[in-house]
């Protein structure tokens, strides 16, 4: 092998992740030295995204965008593995009625989300942009809903079934939910605190990414350094997941083919993209078999650490918004400018209006710490959310930012049916139509759930 510049292959990634990660300190510079960037909460990961998009647009550093497209793949897999083999703190339930109406809210938000964009899309098609492809309003949930990584991956497999340039249509949206996060969270902030409605919170003295504070060493933990690194045995946990989700995917795509190649041909894709979904699955067996080890001895010590778990993915999702948000291809976007306007507008205004008022409805008790968050959630990502919530709640003394953590995990259960909808509405315009109808149901359900549930035993303790 030959050890210089010649061998691009060599270098190639170890040049990327460099730029990267130079953009990321200068972003981070920035958002901390400048007022006016600061006081828009936009998380540096996204600063850095959008700095690395304008330095590639303009021809300045030339960036492998098939390289940042496998980087925000991956990325998205890698954070939720990370973030499920943690291992639940001691106490801790999965939530109660409030976690499950969290869920219930998350999911349903992207349905209203979905029959925005899908009103959009196909109001558009029927009109004044007939070659648009219908299915594309689905986009708006994947992108504001769950940020870049499901934009990028729902975007690519829409590209493959007949969407040009659906990836970065997708990612462009994620990238304007990012901003009506910052930009629409922040203005009705300076609204309510002129109000009076909520406390003037200090930015110089937030707190990192967390949204709790984890023990470093547990007890019967591994030691931090020994034959190997603690840190090493987190990657490998991980990394093993990973391969096995590779596996379990390429098994069940094979055997399809096998069976049906017409079911393999339309499900492939959806499970390929949807790969943390089954590498979350997997990191859920695997924790839960190391728990079983350990009563029946035969596992004596703890090899996750919940510190360092968290830490791996809060640097995969960093990285992930940055490739995203760096990869988009604006020449891709000239066809889609209007539905884009009205898509990234019209999906801020609708989660606005829909999300205060349901959590009114689930968080009496704290209403603007629970909208602030959720807001925040399903317009960027979590950690979005979180740095709203602290602007309202800064020592996260309401249970709300604990929602976003509890709502997610019963968001996959609830999200569930999503999945095959999605694929769904991409199979011609008579599925389109079949796919927005089960929406809309499934949209009433939901909300009769939140509505409906735990209502008789609230009433029962008014009673008392």
């Amino acid at each position: 092998m030959e050890y210089s510049q010649a061998n691009s292959a060599l270098w190639n990634p170890i040049i990327q992740f460099g730029i990267i990660a130079m953009l990321i300190l200068i972003a981070n510079v920035l958002r901390r030295k400048l007022p006016f960037i600061r006081k828009t909460l936009m998380p540096t990961a996204v600063l850095a995204g959008f700095l690395m998009l304008i330095i590639r647009q303009t021809g300045l550093v030339r960036m492998d965008t098939d390289f940042l497209e496998m980087l925000t793949y991956h990325a998205l897999g890698i954070g939720f593995i990370a973030l499920t083999l943690r291992i639940p703190s001691k106490g801790s339930s999965s939530g109660g009625i409030i976690g499950s109406k969290s869920g219930a809210l998350i999911v349903s938000t992207y349905l209203v989300q979905a029959i925005t964009g899908l009103v959009i899309t196909i109001g558009l098609a029927y009109t004044v942009m007939p070659d648009l492809f219908k299915a594309g309003g689905i986009l708006l949930p994947m992108a504001y809903g769950q940020g870049p990584g499901q934009a990028n991956n729902i975007g690519s497999t829409y590209e493959a079934l007949g969407m040009e340039g659906g990836r970065s249509f997708g990612l462009s949206l994620a990238a304007a939910g990012f901003l009506c996060a910052c930009i629409v969270g922040v203005i009705f902030l300076n609204i309510y605190d002129r109000k009076g409605l909520i406390k003037h919170y200090d930015v110089r003295n937030e707190l990192s990414g967390s949204v709790t504070i984890d023990t470093f060493q547990d007890h019967d933990e591994i030691p931090i350094s020994e034959s190997i690194d603690k840190l090493s045995i987190q990657v490998a946990l991980i990394a093993a997941v990973y391969l096995l989700t590779y596996l379990l995917t390429w098994g069940i795509t094979a055997g399809l083919a096998l069976i049906s190649p017409g079911v393999a041909s339309a499900v492939s894709t959806i499970l390929w993209g949807f790969n943390f979904i089954l590498g979350s699955l997997i990191a859920m067996i695997v924790r839960s078999s190391f728990k079983g080890f350990r009563s029946v001895k035969l596992m004596n010590r703890q090899y996750q650490n919940n510190y360092l778990l968290s830490r791996i993915s809060g640097l995969a999702f960093d990285y992930m918004i940055v490739a995203g948000i760096a990869s988009i291809n604006i020449s891709e976007l000239k066809g889609y400018l209007l539905p884009f306007i009205l898509m990234a507008v019209a999906g801020g205004f609708v989660t606005f209006v829909y999300l205060k008022f349901m959590c009114r409805k689930i968080y009496p008790e704290y209403p603007y710490e629970g909208f602030f968050s959720m807001y925040g959630m399903l317009t960027g990502t979590i950690s979005s959310g979180v740095l709203l919530l602290r602007e309202v709640d800064p020592d996260l003394k309401t249970p709300a930012a604990n929602n976003l953590v509890t709502g997610s995990s019963f968001g996959i259960l609830f999200g569930a049916p999503v999945l095959l909808l999605v694929s769904m509405a991409a199979r011609g315009t008579t599925m389109l139509f079949v796919t927005f109808g089960i929406i809309i149901v499934y949209l009433a359900l939901l909300i009769a759930y939140i509505s409906l549930v735990g209502r008789k035993k609230a009433a029962s303790g008014e009673d008392k």
